[in-house]
């Protein structure tokens, strides 16, 4: 199988977990090794390289966080996923910010691994590239010009790959289709197109539409993908992934410009939304701007309690709510782009297959 060159350690106390998850990944053509312990992990290390480490975190001696900060000093050149049985937001941005690509919560849902693996392989093929494309810099710094550009714009597609494969995996975990995160930025770069935007300020809009929901991975899967609406006291959970998915960036230097747009992307324009209250143009554009085709999106999609609205429905929502929930300035120029190029947008994505579920013991 082709995977069978792509190497998994699966670290978890245990047993009958260890048992399972090497099951399935192997059934996927992974090879795949086990360790009990965070020290037998380590001792697993040394004695051979492995593409993806998949942690429990709550194990006796050495736990998960430890071994992943051990990795993260040491320098492995892997991906790290973690895995727990307790929903907790303190550790979940501790873990991202010390490096590990998903947080995944028991019991498992299978399509949740399966992808969540399939993206941490696939993001450690792009550090890699981007580490070659790095050392090819350093060889060439002496060369012309043009030829640095090239090698830099290589980068920039990397890294922009990147990302979008650590946000399919969060889109995966709601459930959602995959493509979500990378719709609404499309979305949004191409209502930005009216304003008048440096090139610097359009890229962090991207990445802020594009991370926008990063702070769900804070809040439990119960409210997440909860059929019916939520009580108050869920909402209170819900409302808090705005500041989750900003402190998230906030400890990631190159994402702090797309930090300020992951806080505001709930706010309203009259002052009613979450979680500042901000009004009127004390939003941030690109979170006004991102506002609104946030609210096409979710319209246009299948939600646990509706069917996807027609693209015409939507457009009477926004016009609705101009000036209430949306920038008048912002509705405009969007109702100025041919209402023809937002379901050409979507067109451009696909789909997300049913998820089978696992339960854990």
């Amino acid at each position: 199988m082709e995977n069978r060159d792509k190497k998994i350690l699966v670290v978890d106390d245990e047993e009958s977990i260890r048992n399972v998850l090497h099951r399935v990944l192997n059934g996927e053509g992974y090879d795949v090794r086990m360790a009990a312990t965070g020290e037998e992990a380590l001792a697993r290390l040394a004695e051979g390289s492995a593409d993806l480490v998949l942690s429990d975190i709550r194990m006796p001696g050495m736990d998960g966080m430890a071994l992943l900060s051990r990795l993260a000093e040491n320098g492995h050149d892997l991906s790290v996923i973690m895995v727990t049985s307790v929903q907790d937001v303190e550790t979940a941005i501790k873990a991202m910010r010390l490096g590990a690509v998903d947080y995944i919560v028991k019991p498992f849902n299978l399509d949740e691994i399966e992808i969540a693996v399939e993206r941490a392989i696939e993001v450690l093929r792009l550090k890699r590239e981007n580490a070659a494309y790095q050392r090819e810099l350093e060889d060439k710094v002496l060369l012309r010009t043009a030829e640095l550009r090239e090698a830099l714009a290589r980068l920039d597609v990397t890294y922009g790959a990147t990302l979008e494969a650590l946000v399919t995996a969060l889109d995966a975990r709601e459930h959602e289709t995959q493509s979500h995160s990378q719709r609404v930025r499309a979305y949004t770069l191409r209502l930005a197109e009216p304003f008048t935007m440096s090139e610097p300020l359009r890229i962090e809009l991207g990445h802020g539409a594009l991370l926008h929901d990063i702070g769900k991975i804070g809040v439990s899967d119960a409210i997440l993908l909860k059929p019916g609406k939520l009580t108050p006291e869920e909402w209170v959970e819900m409302r808090k992934h705005p500041q989750i998915g900003f402190d998230i960036l906030g400890g990631i230097e190159f994402l702090q410009p797309a930090a300020e747009i992951v806080l505001t992307h709930q706010e309203r324009f009259d002052g009613t939304g979450y979680p500042r209250g901000l009004a009127g143009e004390k939003i941030p554009l690109g979170a006004r701007i991102f506002s609104v085709v946030d609210t096409l999106d979710a319209m246009t999609s299948d939600r646990p309690y509706r069917k996807a609205l027609a693209f015409e429905r939507a457009f009477e929502e926004i016009r609705t709510y101009s000036g209430k929930q949306f920038d008048p300035e912002v509705v405009e120029a969007f109702f100025s782009i041919p209402s023809g190029e937002w379901s050409s947008i979507r067109a451009g994505f696909s789909g997300l297959s049913s998820p089978r579920v696992l339960q854990a013991h």
